[in-house]
């Protein structure tokens, strides 16, 4: 079984994979100062609640956009964890892609892992929209290469930030509301947070589309991506684990 480890900026999501098929999936909040040993005392309880253990698994794979996050992830796989540890952008790990623009070492590895999943699985040209900390929008070519994108502030951060910002206004919900008009505060806020973003996914995809010179298969990704898939025909494809299964095929094309 392989060991899946996608770190990003607000969570570090582990999983299970044996094959194609995930076997369990658990996250933590993405503390940097938690050490090789705090992360195998609690995923060591979860793995037994599932009737698992380190000893099942026999490699692993991580991602990071943290770097003092990966630092201990890679101590508790080199202490912890059967077998060998691929990291995704380091020496030695083969991504079967080209990065085509013009600071390579500047891109994140979840945005590389995104586009390679979805490529794997729908084809290209495509962009693969990921509702993250940041809201990013990630383009592969026909033959998968990651060809850059674009990044916009997350709908969670926007939140928080129109609530710093105004001292009479609420922390609200992220949801649809019944109407673009509010007639209250509160519904107001949602409808500026929820069609707003809408409205930016739609504007955004269709000026990358246009400027690519191709139509794009558009694949949506993150905690929020059903939510505004379900409002816009923009959006062709929701993937909630597109992260880790990129990781499973990464590992695929380094065996």
């Amino acid at each position: 079984m392989l060991l899946v480890i996608d770190s990003g900026n607000t969570n570090v999501v582990f999983a299970v994979y044996k094959g194609e098929e995930q076997i369990g999936t658990w996250r933590c909040g993405n503390d940097p100062k938690r050490t090789a040993d705090e992360y195998a005392v609690w995923l060591s309880q979860l793995l037994k609640l599932n009737e698992l253990s380190f000893d099942a698994i026999e490699a692993s794979i991580i991602a990071s956009v943290v770097p003092e996050t990966l630092f201990n992830l890679k101590r508790f796989c080199d202490r912890y964890v059967p077998g060998r540890t691929l990291v995704v952008k380091e020496p030695g790990t083969d991504l079967g892609i080209d990065i085509l623009i013009d600071r390579p070492e500047q891109v994140g590895a979840d945005r590389l892992v995104g586009v390679i999943a979805a490529h794997t699985h729908y084809g290209g040209p495509l962009m693969v929209l990921d509702f993250g900390t940041a809201t990013s929008f990630d383009i592969a070519d026909a033959d998968g290469n990651f060809c850059g994108g674009v990044l916009a502030p997350g709908v969670h951060n926007s939140v928080e930030a129109l609530h710093m910002a105004g001292r009479q206004l609420p922390r609200v919900d992220i949801k649809r509301p019944e109407s673009v008009i509010g007639k209250a505060t509160v519904p107001a806020m949602q409808s500026g947070v929820y069609w707003g973003y809408l409205s930016m996914i739609e504007g955004m995809t269709a000026r990358i589309q246009q400027e690519f010179g191709e139509p794009m298969k558009v694949i949506a990704t993150g905690g929020l991506s059903a939510l505004f898939a379900d409002a816009t025909p923009a959006i062709h494809k929701t993937e909630p684990a597109l992260i880790l299964a990129g990781l499973v095929e990464i590992f695929k094309r380094n065996s």
